[in-house]
């Protein structure tokens, strides 16, 4: 008989948790008036973001001619980008909690799942040679 192995399979939060955001980009434009309440979060709040989260970079950017936008950049290598245009500060950092707290993944939809069955079809399995001999 051989020995086996025992290997724990490592997940996400036990033992050490890795918080999947890696970066935040904050992109705002100083002469848009819907830049307003980004310009009022960077001045007040960004400093205790940064402070608090020191495993995640933050990047601040002028975007000239455009809304204000959030980045979020995951270890997975996706990104996710949230609008932020005419928004008041509190707003702003529901936005920044909701992106530091996401995971990267694609969004799924919950609501529909595959049809999973234990029994056959009672048609069988379809094949194109069923119907239609053919000739050659």
């Amino acid at each position: 008989m051989s020995a086996q192995r025992l290997a724990s399979v490592t997940k996400n939060g036990v033992g050490a948790y890795v918080l999947q955001c890696r970066k935040m980009v904050f992109n705002y434009c100083e002469n848009w008036g819907s830049n307003k309440g980004m310009i009022n979060y960077l001045k007040k709040d960004i400093v205790e973001f940064a402070k608090a989260n020191p495993q995640i970079e933050v990047v601040v950017e002028q975007r000239p001619a455009h809304h204000p936008v959030i980045r979020g950049e995951y270890l997975n290598g996706r990104e996710k980008v949230i609008c932020v245009r005419n928004m008041a500060p509190f707003e702003i950092k529901q936005k920044v909690q909701l992106l530091k707290d996401s995971s990267g993944a694609k969004m799924k939809n919950l609501t529909k799942r595959p049809v999973l069955s234990t029994t056959e079809s009672v048609r069988g399995i379809w094949s194109p040679f069923h119907t239609n001999p053919h000739k050659i």
